[in-house]
Parts: C-alpha cells; sequence; structure tokens
C-alpha cells in the first residue's frame, strides 16, 4: 500500500512563496514504488472541482503545469527520499486551496492519493 503526506501548507500574503513536500512510502500492489511513479499535484478551492497544478514523470525529464501556474510553481523529486516538491512563488489569492500529492503509473493516470495540505493567500 503506498501512503503519501503532504506538508508546507500554511497561511501567507500575495507575492509571498511556499514549498509543498510530499512523502511517500510502500509500494502498489503491483510492487511499483516511488522512485518508478509518475507524481503529482491537484488543487481544489472552495466550491470548485478538483483541478491538476503540475506533475512530473519517475524520470523527472517531463513535467506538465497547470497554465494559471506556469512560471511561478516548479515541481521536482528526490527519489532517494521518495519525495515530491511543489515551489510555489509569487503565490495569488486564487491559488488558496487544499493542495493533494498524487501518485500514479504515469502522468495523467493516478492510483494513490495524499490527505492535502491547505493553502491560504491573503490579498
Amino acid at each position: 500500500q503506498v501512503h503519501l503526506v503532504e506538508s508546507g501548507g500554511g497561511l501567507v500574503q500575495a507575492g509571498d512563496s511556499l514549498r509543498l513536500s510530499c512523502a511517500a512510502s510502500g509500494r502498489t500492489y503491483s510492487g511499483r514504488t516511488f522512485s518508478r511513479s509518475a507524481m503529482g499535484w491537484f488543487r481544489q478551492a472552495p466550491g470548485k472541482e478538483r483541478e491538476p497544478v503540475a506533475a512530473i514523470s519517475w524520470s523527472t525529464s517531463n513535467t506538465d503545469y497547470a497554465d494559471s501556474v506556469k512560471g511561478r510553481f516548479t515541481i521536482s523529486r528526490d527519489n532517494a527520499k521518495n519525495t515530491v516538491y511543489l515551489q510555489m512563488n509569487s503565490l495569488k489569492p486564487e491559488d488558496t486551496g487544499v493542495y493533494y500529492c498524487t501518485s500514479g503509473p504515469v502522468r495523467g493516470t493516478y492510483d494513490y492519493w495524499g490527505r492535502g495540505t491547505q493553502v491560504t493567500v491573503s490579498s
């Protein structure tokens, strides 16, 4: 079983930065480990559907970003530490929401989710 635990959320002002972390442990029933998993970050604002924010392939060579965060957010991973990060710069109030970490066999297909960490950006 895979466990994902997010951390690093908080209350910040517009223009500030935050770095979210997601620590992974365990393996899937098929034997897939963190180092062979694509990882993603999603967010959900109050009253809105969960939306993808960023994703990274297991090899770190491929990343995807939502248009709304391109140039401000950076996803990265440290396979030695079983951790994926989301560096968020120039935060805006519309970035407010619960941020979820997720893993899967390829980018865009996810089968495990963390419980989320709250990010609140005040204007």
